[in-house]
């Protein structure tokens, strides 16, 4: 490097060749067949609940509790105390506070698995319960999962009758695709009361508070509000329960059995998700499936196949995403023009093979729409998903497949798709259109915070991205909808939401990148805003970081800085017209010098989202990917300032060209 480079010039010297490591590194990753594929974790509740369901499967004999699973649920055992906390309880994300549900499964999963009732983390845990409400606190799908044990009052659980499939309207499709398919496998558990034996003399008496009012519902001081409908509308389900029609109650549950059964073909489980994945094994099970039956067995290996047991950890992953990580990496490395051809190549035939050519939920509200889109794991047909769509778009604008025709033809079904799946609002959500019904949050069992789907900006973001980068005119009635959207959901201080990544940093980045691809200035006063607010939350050390914690405040939260919050920072001043900051120079400098000399970043913080408040995700791609995006946006934006000074000798002069 010359004397003569001044300093900007050694920055984007320094990205490329930070560039280089993250390609490298990330083309490693690269499986033969062309996709990604990173661990996906959350918290102590899937082993928890894991555990739950040995209790379920292998019953006490003779009053004690050995089933043929011992050694791995020893193994889970293990993996929970591992993340207790110094105060005796367990979170849902890491650096998180004591969350009550999660430490009453765990408390139950240790309690059973045999830790004695003085052991110093089992009293420490009882001891964190109580001082948080005790049993009573707990969230409804936890008392629900005890109440099949007894260990919880059923009368004091909410309702889940599966009478919902008779219901008019399509109702079961007003809520989320993720409940709806929990509630369904769910529902027929409910209905039959179970009522599983656990071992001689277990119980958790010791976590509830006999001087609170736990076992009682209030409702809200006025008298119509939906609240108090839906409470009403759980005392007639438990009378229906006691005194209906014993043939209605059978034909429900027929329905019920019947949409599961279908909605476990062509995928990796029911949703592909770990909830109805393990309901639906309690299901058959109560429907006299016998453990040898196919179904049975076939929902039982999908189920265990979420299990990661090696000498390293044992954990469940909630789902796969292999779609999501192969169409991320691959934008993010067809960014960096630092990817072989070839690599990509067989990229884009990997996904080409995932595109959706049947019709799901979807459409059911989409009827006359022609099946495509992506879904997020290696296979879940019922469930394309519009935020998956939009990424594998955007990868294949740099990922071309040995079939031109075939790819060509499957982006124009794609991109059709996404404009039939524009809500009302000009938005776009996850799975669903218009499942925006705000009543249905009021329901009892609807505090897992996730009962709908409406639109959300990050989504409508990236979509806007994709569509205009694809092809469609700014000018288009669809891509003005969306921006107008943005502009409606902007938040007062200039940011906006992000529903599926943490959160507010999130959802700016994205908002932005739309914003920009639909062609809107950089000098309009709502990108400025954005622009102002990602600058004044950067953190002393140059990156960028946010608190889970944000979607309880409902407020940007700091965090130390990670480098996927960093980068989607970065993104977001690149997208809304700031390539010159101390704030852009800074956060790339925490890029270059956090990176590892591997190429990786280390991100121990939960920068995803599953269902705000309750379930978050860590993505252990999201710390390299998106740090390699933010590189090559930066670099490519200072080459076109650059005069005479070319991105690829920069990267040249940084290490050899693969």
């Amino acid at each position: 490097m010359s004397p003569g480079l001044q300093v900007a010039d050694v920055l984007i010297t320094g990205a490329a060749r930070a560039m280089r490591r993250s390609a490298d590194a990330l083309l490693n990753q690269q499986h033969k067949s062309g996709f990604w594929w990173a661990e996906l974790t959350a918290d102590t509740t899937l082993e928890s609940d894991y555990i739950l369901l040995q209790l379920w499967l292998y019953p006490p004999q003779g009053g004690e509790w050995n089933p043929p699973t011992r050694r791995i649920v020893d193994r889970a055992v293990q993996s929970i105390l591992a993340r207790q906390l110094p105060g005796g309880g367990f979170n849902v994300y890491p650096g998180g506070p004591a969350d009550v549900s999660a430490t009453v499964k765990a408390y139950f999963a240790l309690k059973l698995a045999g830790l004695p009732y003085d052991d110093p983390k089992l009293t420490a845990a009882r001891e964190r319960i109580l001082a948080l409400g005790g049993i009573n606190a707990a969230n409804s799908y936890a008392k629900v999962n005890l109440s099949f044990f007894d260990l919880y009052p059923r009368e004091f659980c909410p309702s889940i009758p599966p009478e919902v499939m008779l219901l008019p309207g399509n109702f079961i499709y007003q809520m989320s695709s993720w409940t709806r398919a929990i509630v369904i496998p769910l529902s027929i558990v409910h209905a039959s009361n179970p009522k599983r034996p656990v071992p001689d003399g277990f119980h958790l008496q010791e976590l509830f508070l006999p001087e609170t009012n736990g076992f009682r519902w209030f409702k809200d001081r006025e008298f119509a509000t939906w609240r108090n409908v839906f409470l009403s509308l759980d005392k007639l389900a438990k009378f229906w329960e006691k005194y209906g029609s014993k043939s209605i109650r059978k034909r429900a549950i027929l329905r019920a059995e019947q949409w599961m059964l279908e909605r476990t073909k062509y995928t990796d489980g029911l949703g592909a998700i770990y909830p109805p994945m393990m309901y639906a094994i309690m299901a058959l099970d109560l429907l006299g499936y016998a453990p040898d039956h196919p179904d049975r067995v076939e929902a039982q290996r999908q189920f265990d196949s979420l299990m990661v047991d090696n000498e390293e950890h044992f954990f469940f992953q909630p789902c796969f995403s292999p779609v999501w990580d192969t169409a991320s990496a691959a934008f993010a490395l067809g960014e960096s023009e630092l990817a072989p051809p070839a690599a990509l190549t067989r990229t884009a035939d990997w996904l080409l093979t995932k595109e959706v050519r049947r019709k799901g939920d979807w459409s059911v509200k989409r009827p006359n729409t022609e099946p495509s889109g992506w879904y997020f794991e290696f296979a879940n047909e019922f469930y394309p998903d519009i935020d998956d769509t939009a990424m594998v778009l955007l990868a294949m604008r740099h990922a071309k497949a040995s079939d031109p025709v075939a790819q060509k033809a499957c982006e124009r079904r794609a991109m059709n798709w996404l404009l039939d799946m524009q809500s009302k609002d000009g938005g776009w959500a996850a799975f669903d259109v218009d499942n925006n019904w705000k009543p249905l949050s009021n329901v009892p069992f609807a505090d897992h915070n996730a009962m709908l789907d409406p639109t959300c900006p990050d989504i409508t973001g990236r979509v806007l991205e994709a569509l205009c980068v694809c092809g469609v005119s700014p000018d288009h009635q669809a891509v003005r909808r969306a921006v107008q959207y943005l502009v409606k959901t902007q938040e007062q201080d200039g940011s906006w939401y992000g529903r599926w990544g943490v959160d507010y940093i999130y959802g700016t980045f994205l908002a932005l990148r739309g914003l920009k691809a639909a062609g809107i200035s950089d000098r309009e006063v709502y990108v400025l805003r954005a622009g102002e607010w990602l600058r004044s939350i950067q953190n002393a050390d140059g990156g960028w970081g946010e608190s889970c914690a944000s979607y309880n405040n409902e407020t940007f939260t700091a965090a130390p800085s990670t480098p996927s919050q960093t980068a989607w920072a970065i993104l977001g001043l690149l997208a809304g017209g700031d390539d010159t900051s101390l704030s852009v120079n800074k956060g790339i400098e925490y890029l270059i010098e956090t990176q590892r000399e591997d190429g990786t970043w280390d991100e121990t913080l939960a920068t995803g989202t599953g269902f705000p408040k309750v379930f978050y995700l860590s993505y252990h791609l999201y710390r390299d990917m998106f740090p390699l995006l933010a590189l090559s946006s930066f670099a490519k934006v200072k080459d076109v300032h650059r005069n005479g000074f070319e991105r690829n000798q920069l990267i040249g002069t940084a290490v050899s060209v693969r």
